[in-house]
């Protein structure tokens, strides 16, 4: 059987060939050109969280994977934007009201009103990106992102020169902390490959508590934490609180000696360019492309509430180049971060989190 995916194809260069016979006549577009099949009416509407669209995080890459589904499959998608608490049910409903067949919603806040427009709207499709909403049209789209930020953890304290470095979060969350828990044990992977004492500010594992900003937009705030953490000597910061870590950007850049571990995509190349110098990695969920991937399952028929979890194994988290910084990293270090990202895929080493999806 030829898929959607493959209809779309022909039916683009169907219309193209009748354009050139028939002189003046209009190419059919996707969204009516009836060799298309079911993409040829699909629709799709994401619903941002509270953080906006441009949080360089995940409602951008959402957004980015949204727009390549829209490319590749000559679908119709929109965003609404939430600026606030009040404007999350809205907004979902609206999407839903809209008529398309899939909605997209990012963050734990928008699970309740998910879960009650998925309750009520049968016949349409819904994801959620970093919650679990237990419904048969909702499918959870979730990152094992300790993976990576064990590597990054270890990274973090071989190149630390004052043996301290420093995370915190926006809010005290299973999406926040599962970075927070795999970062830690990076850290103490490496002081025991290499006998050293390296200290972790801002996060206790096993109490699971921690410094958080409690929210995920103030930049003051993320400023102001890792001024603290700077003080107390740390050299290496991993902010896990969506903009608010451009605040812990701009600290860093003025302190001077000490770099930044971005987390959601490659802050080097989404935060401004004046932070390119100091970005020593990113902890990467790749958001953009599982959305594109659950798109085309919905467009071809084989949409299921599976979770999808993103791993190192399938490329669903990673962790970045380190682009300017990488003079910094010896090549025996990085070496060592390949090993363990080896043994992570192989199953030899297991990163456990009371967090892991």
């Amino acid at each position: 059987m030829v898929s959607t995916r493959a209809r779309v194809t022909t039916g683009l260069l169907i219309g193209a060939i009748a354009v050139a016979l028939a002189g003046c006549a209009p190419a059919p577009t996707p969204a009516t050109d009836a060799a298309t099949g079911g993409a040829g009416d699909y629709c799709a509407r994401m619903v941002t969280n509270s953080g906006g669209l441009n949080d360089r995080s995940f409602n951008q890459s959402s957004w980015e994977g949204m727009q390549q589904a829209e490319q590749e499959f000559g679908i119709g998608a929109e965003v609404l934007v939430s600026t606030g608490e009040t404007d999350l049910a809205p907004n979902v409903t609206q999407a839903v009201d809209s008529g398309c067949q899939f909605v997209l919603t990012v963050g734990f806040e928008l699970a309740d009103a998910t879960l009650a427009e998925a309750t009520d709207n049968s016949d349409i499709h819904f994801a959620i990106v970093d919650e679990t909403v237990d419904a048969p049209n909702v499918k959870p789209i979730l990152f094992d992102t300790a993976q990576a930020s064990y590597l990054a953890g270890y990274l973090a304290a071989g190149v630390s020169k004052t043996g301290k470095v420093a995370t915190f979060g926006g809010g005290n969350q299973p999406p926040v902390t599962l970075f927070m828990d795999g970062f830690v044990d990076g850290v103490a992977k490496y002081n025991e490959a290499h006998g050293t004492a390296v200290q972790v500010l801002g996060w206790d594992k096993q109490a699971q508590d921690g410094v958080f900003t409690g929210d995920f937009e103030d930049i003051n705030k993320g400023k102001t934490v890792t001024q603290g953490f700077i003080d107390q000597g740390a050299d290496v910061i991993l902010p896990v609180a969506g903009q608010v870590g451009e605040g812990a950007a701009s600290a860093a850049l003025e302190a001077g000696g000490v770099s930044l571990i971005w987390v959601d995509n490659d802050g080097y190349e989404t935060l401004p360019d004046e932070y390119q110098p100091i970005v020593l990695t990113s902890v990467m969920k790749n958001t953009g492309d599982a959305v594109v991937q659950i798109i085309g399952d919905d467009i071809d028929g084989t949409f299921s509430p599976d979770p999808f979890v993103g791993t190192l194994e399938n490329g669903g988290v990673a962790l970045a180049p380190f682009h300017d910084l990488a003079a910094s990293v010896p090549a025996e270090l990085s070496a060592e971060i390949d090993a363990l990202n080896d043994q992570i895929v192989a199953g030899t080493i297991t990163v456990d989190s009371p967090s892991t999806p």
